[in-house]
């Protein structure tokens, strides 16, 4: 199971050839992880918190959230010392071997792809929000909601999928000042929220605190977690760190600090002001959010709670008097969730071209354009799942399905910390994770405990996944596999291509 691993020599040589200036101190890594963490989840998982959980979703936030911390310290030392492309799953093939690497880049199809799904949905509500509120124009609920939410299909979801593919393959990049122009929006944006709505909490609407007790909690922290992933981002810039030892840590539970208390607030302000209490159907059972059922309840209560609607940051400005200001945070996460898609969508296709180059997916997944220079087989693919994703799912259960394979992930990465401690004690690592015998195995349990927080469709959606994965690679990869077949190539563009967690995923 543990044979076949990659020689770390071999990847190591292609980075050594590219030496990055350490120009980084601890301020600009706190900042980097602030912009790459704040995003898609609060403006689009709020609602599927407080049908979890109620107000009880501001505990969610803190243990999602230090959870994260453990798992990006393990993730640092890693990113540190392995400053290649393919993220968790080099990792994996450095270490544990080709088996472990084939599942943890499988798990991260669904990190990746299913994570461009979820956000492409969360566009579509608040895009449907922002059209009908300013342009009172009624679109039917069939044509913007999937099968599983009350409607027929989700076509602007599966649209702006489509559109980003588009981009995608015509090779259209981000540069450093849209991106940071977009998160300093978002980042506005949120601020704008919590400055109107704080002052217009009412006490009384945090009670009950935790209407489904603790595990409710924990099942809304599991979705939650997915307002934290981009926090990877700081682990991958290690190598650009001065002093990593002490500033990497700083960047990385400083980022996801602030990011915490962010979040908190935004919650506190939907739930001081509007209240965030689940509904409930027949016997008092609280009904599960992106079903059918709870889409029933929503229509015959008129919409008119949080949890029922697809842009609760803009819903719960417009219901407390501040309609022009939720127009304005509409149009923020209009304008920034598309960057995101595409962060993702790009983060999905390099993960494929890596592990195409090792022989491990058919050859044509890496193939070139002629004209415009991207991997435009994989591309297309990638955007024909995510525009099916997007048009057919809800984007609780979307979210819920990304975060296991990003739990998965992020577990191998925390073991490959400790098996490379013991097996290769020696080698230099720029970053150290502290008291690693802690901090890792906290890591690893505070993943398989979110993990198991999922709710029970999502665990068996992923164990179907992995059985999937099994079987095509027993059927196809290890027979092709570059490393089984004794190719161990080292390949110069490795160190150019861009780590797959680098994009600011949330």
């Amino acid at each position: 199971m543990f044979g076949r691993v990659k020689p770390l020599d071999a990847i190591l040589a292609t980075a050594e050839k590219k030496s990055l200036h350490r120009s980084l101190g601890a301020f600009q890594l706190t900042m980097l992880g602030v912009g790459a963490v704040i995003g898609t989840g609060i403006f689009v998982l709020t609602a599927e918190a407080a049908q979890k959980a109620g107000p009880g979703m501001m505990i969610s936030f803190i243990i999602a959230g230090f959870v994260c911390a453990v798992a990006a310290l393990c993730y640092a030392e890693m990113a540190a010392m392995v400053p290649v492309s393919g993220s968790a799953y080099t990792y994996s093939y450095a270490v544990m071997g080709e088996l472990v690497a084939w599942m943890v880049g499988w798990a991260l199809i669904l990190e990746y792809a299913i994570a461009a799904g979820a956000v492409s949905v969360g566009w579509s509500g608040y895009m449907i929000g922002f059209v009908q509120n300013s342009l009172h124009i009624t679109v039917p609920l069939e044509l913007v909601r999937g099968p599983f939410d009350g409607g027929l299909i989700n076509l602007p979801a599966m649209g702006i999928a489509v559109v980003i593919t588009g981009l995608l393959i015509l090779g259209t990049k981000e540069s450093a000042t849209v991106n940071a122009v977009l998160v300093a929006i978002k980042i506005v944006a949120l601020s704008l929220f919590i400055a109107l709505t704080i002052p217009m909490i009412k006490a009384g609407n945090f009670q009950p605190f935790a209407p489904l007790g603790f595990t409710g909690i924990s099942g809304a922290a599991a979705s939650i977690f997915f307002a934290y992933v981009g926090f990877d981002a700081v682990s991958t810039a290690a190598e650009e760190t001065k002093n990593p030892q002490r500033n990497m840590p700083i960047g990385l539970i400083g980022s996801l600090a602030i990011c915490t208390v962010f979040y908190m607030l935004v919650a506190a302000g939907v739930i001081g002001t509007v209240g965030a209490q689940p509904v409930f159907g027949p016997g008092h059972v609280a009904l599960s959010p992106g079903s059918p059922a709870l889409s029933d309840a929503c229509k015959a209560i008129g919409e008119n709670a949080v949890v029922c609607s697809k842009e609760a940051l803009a819903w719960t400005l417009r219901s407390v008097g501040h309609p022009m200001v939720g127009w304005l945070v509409g149009l923020a996460a209009i304008l920034a969730l598309p960057s995101v898609i595409l962060m993702m969508m790009f983060g999905q296709t390099r993960i494929f071209f890596v592990m195409s180059r090792d022989g491990l997916l058919p050859e044509f997944f890496s193939k070139i354009h002629p004209r415009f220079h991207t991997p435009h087989v994989i591309t297309l693919l990638t955007g024909v799942f995510v525009a099916l994703f997007a048009a057919f799912f809800p984007v609780g259960l979307l979210a819920d399905v990304s975060n296991s394979g990003t739990l998965f992930a992020f577990a191998a990465v925390s073991i490959a910390v400790l098996v490379l401690r013991r097996t290769d004690p020696t080698r230099k690592r720029p970053f150290r994770t502290p008291a690693v015998m802690i901090v890792a195995p906290i890591s690893i349990v505070g993943c398989i405990y979110l993990f198991g927080s999922l709710s029970a469709a999502t665990i068996q959606l992923f164990i179907g996944w992995a059985v999937l994965g099994l079987i095509v690679y027993y059927a196809y990869s290890r027979s092709r596999s570059h490393v089984g077949r004794g190719l161990t190539e080292v390949h110069e563009g490795d160190a150019d291509l861009p780590p797959s967690s680098v994009p600011p995923i949330d």
